[in-house]
């Protein structure tokens, strides 16, 4: 933390959070409005996930907060269970997360196949598109995926409705200004968010016309929006259904995470993340958001993304944007009270097409074959007709199909031998999710700096889970640097990891 406090350090670490803070603040309500709570709920997370989360994280710069991939699942719950099952069941997942953290499992949430966790994001980023799409007329999203799919043309058709009909055109001035801010922005101003833009610009329209559309419902104080747990909290943690569904969350949640702190590393060459650390941190994290009875969090690529961007260095830079929400939220409620709920959803729809990621998608298939593709599809199918969790099994599911022709040899050996100008890595056997953890391990534990030889000559398998974080750790060593060649590879073999 002294580092944090250097003087050039500390002015970016400064910079960073005021963005990030920009970026946060409507994506904190909508995504509780997506989840069928009060927009404050969502605050309180993104404060947690910022100055608790922040001081405990793993990665240095990776920010947490409520998020859209939780959406679905925490609107079923509240839903099904009421809004007071929600605390005990984080409460759960949290201690789940904490102990995962602990007992050092942290890297194999990394071990999930890349087309599992794409296709559970595209099937979320679909569910929240036609969920908030009946936002945007100033109605509520139905009970499911499907039916607020055939609801949608209806929408549509009740446009005479001329209060409908004001709040759509309020999402569409969200969504216009989002998008055309992001294209045309100038340069000097290209770390102000266009979600930030679109929800000012609704904002205006719909005050100095006096439109009567829906807004934000905030409290007065920040403290009235923290629900404590009633005296059954024991009870309620017994209850099996409370059980499974936080298993549920907390396999989610580490899931997003630490995938999302895997990309965040991709993106600067500074401190790795420490991911067994990182997946305490949030479970210390969804704790006290469930004592708190606000939204479950994870690490979020959006702000995250944004923060690094904005040249963020240390941890200090997502502690201070949840100060600011903090802040804000306590000074300035009323003008928080402003925002159209047409607003939010319009942001949250442009999210949830940008979770719907075609390029990653057609990358896999390109580069692997059908069968990542397959359970892209597949698990972006089953997420959206059943639940989040059911689809999530099943692409697990489908990605064993890549391991039965090597069923009877999924042993993988890794020799090291040291020589004054390089570091040998000889992998022996089959590479597959099974031991990515171990594959991944050795690798971030070489020395830096030092030329590299992985020599692939007696690996007779890789599967796309490993070739993808190969691939992306040869890529991120030579950025930063280090000198690494690949030997004893065939054209196919290079072609997959090189």
């Amino acid at each position: 933390m002294l580092k944090a406090l250097s003087g050039g350090t500390f002015s970016r670490d400064l910079t960073a959070s005021i963005v990030v803070f920009l970026v946060a603040m409507p994506l904190c309500m909508g995504i509780a409005v997506a989840s069928g709570v009060p927009p404050e709920k969502g605050l309180v997370t993104g404060i947690i996930g910022g100055i608790v989360v922040g001081v405990l994280a793993g990665s240095p710069l990776q920010v947490s907060g409520p998020a859209a991939g939780l959406a679905v699942i925490v609107f079923e719950i509240v839903r099904e269970q009421g809004l007071s099952a929600l605390g005990p069941i984080l409460i759960l997942a949290g201690i789940i997360q904490v102990i995962a953290g602990l007992l050092r499992v942290g890297g194999w949430f990394r071990a999930i196949s890349p087309a599992v966790v794409h296709g559970m994001l595209a099937g979320i980023g679909v569910l929240i598109v036609v969920g908030q799409f009946h936002v945007l007329f100033d109605d509520k999203p139905l009970s499911s995926g499907l039916a607020n799919l055939v609801a949608m043309p209806g929408q549509i058709f009740g446009l005479t409705n001329q209060d409908a009909a004001t709040a759509f055109a309020v999402g569409l001035v969200t969504i216009g200004s989002m998008l055309g801010w992001e294209k045309f922005r100038p340069a000097s101003l290209k770390l102000l968010p266009g979600a930030l833009v679109g929800v000012v610009a609704a904002t205006l329209v719909a005050f100095f016309l006096g439109l009567p559309v829906a807004r934000v419902a905030v409290p007065e104080s920040i403290l009235s929006a923290v629900d404590l747990p009633s005296e059954g909290l024991i009870a309620q943690l017994l209850n099996p259904t409370v059980i499974t569904t936080a298993i549920a969350i907390a396999f989610i949640a580490s899931a997003e995470t630490l995938l999302s702190a895997a990309a965040v590393d991709r993106m600067h060459d500074g401190v790795r993340t420490n991911y067994n650390r990182e997946l305490s941190a949030q479970g210390v994290g969804n704790l006290l958001c469930g004592f708190a009875g606000a939204l479950p969090m994870t690490g979020v690529i959006v702000r995250s993304s944004a923060n690094v961007q904005a040249g963020a260095k240390t941890r200090l830079s997502a502690i201070l944007h949840g100060i600011w929400i903090l802040g804000f939220v306590a000074l300035l409620p009323w003008l928080l009270r402003e925002i159209p709920m047409a607003a939010l959803a319009g942001i949250l729809v442009v999210t949830g097409v940008r979770l719907v990621s075609v390029d990653h998608v057609k990358h896999l298939f390109h580069r692997y074959g059908p069968l990542p593709a397959v359970v892209w599809a597949a698990t972006l199918v089953m997420v959206v007709t059943t639940d989040l969790l059911t689809g999530v099994l099943v692409g697990i599911g489908l990605s064993l199909i890549e391991l039965l022709p090597h069923a009877t040899r999924l042993r993988l050996k890794l020799d090291e031998e040291s020589r004054d100008d390089a570091h040998e890595v000889a992998l022996n056997g089959t590479a597959t999710f099974l031991t990515l953890p171990k594959l991944s391990a050795k690798l971030e534990s070489l020395p830096a700096g030092r030329l590299v030889i992985l020599n692939l000559e007696r690996l007779r398998h890789i599967d796309h889970t490993s070739a993808e974080m190969l691939r992306e750790w040869v890529d991120r060593r030579r950025g930063a640097g280090g000198p690494v060649q690949l030997s004893g590879a065939d054209g196919r073999l290079r072609q997959l990891v090189a």
